[in-house]
């Protein structure tokens, strides 16, 4: 098992990663909400109209929002996947190791993105 490296400071990551993952949890409700079948997924929220009873308008400007919500949440749950992947990291004590060659990850790199998965060199 491949173990973290002393070059960086988990505590100051995992309080950067805590604040980040409530900032996009509040970002994933704006725009959908939990998949109640996996906790891990987000699901694009729109406005419910009944297309029969509703005006044509209506339905169009509800269809439009759902594409726009979904465009909006693939993106954020990525990235709030991506943190608390690296929460976990934290937690199993393999945070800051490439996950693709197991060596540590630069400082600057974890600076820039606390969630990164890789070093410089295998970022690709």
């Amino acid at each position: 098992m491949k173990k973290q490296t002393s070059h960086i400071d988990t505590e100051y990551f995992r309080k950067r990663l805590e604040k980040e993952l409530s900032t996009l949890e509040a970002d994933l409700k704006s725009v959908g909400h939990r998949n109640t079948e996996n906790a891990r997924d987000w699901e694009p929220g729109a406005n419910d109209v009944d297309i029969e009873a509703s005006d044509p308008a209506d339905t169009a400007d509800n269809i439009e929002n759902y594409e726009l919500n979904t465009a909006i949440l693939k993106p954020l749950e990525i990235q709030y996947n991506d943190v608390r992947r690296a929460l976990d990291k934290i937690k199993k004590g393999t945070y800051g190791v490439c996950e693709i060659g197991g060596e540590p990850i630069e400082k600057e790199r974890l600076e820039a993105n606390p969630a990164a998965k890789t070093c410089l060199r295998h970022k690709d």
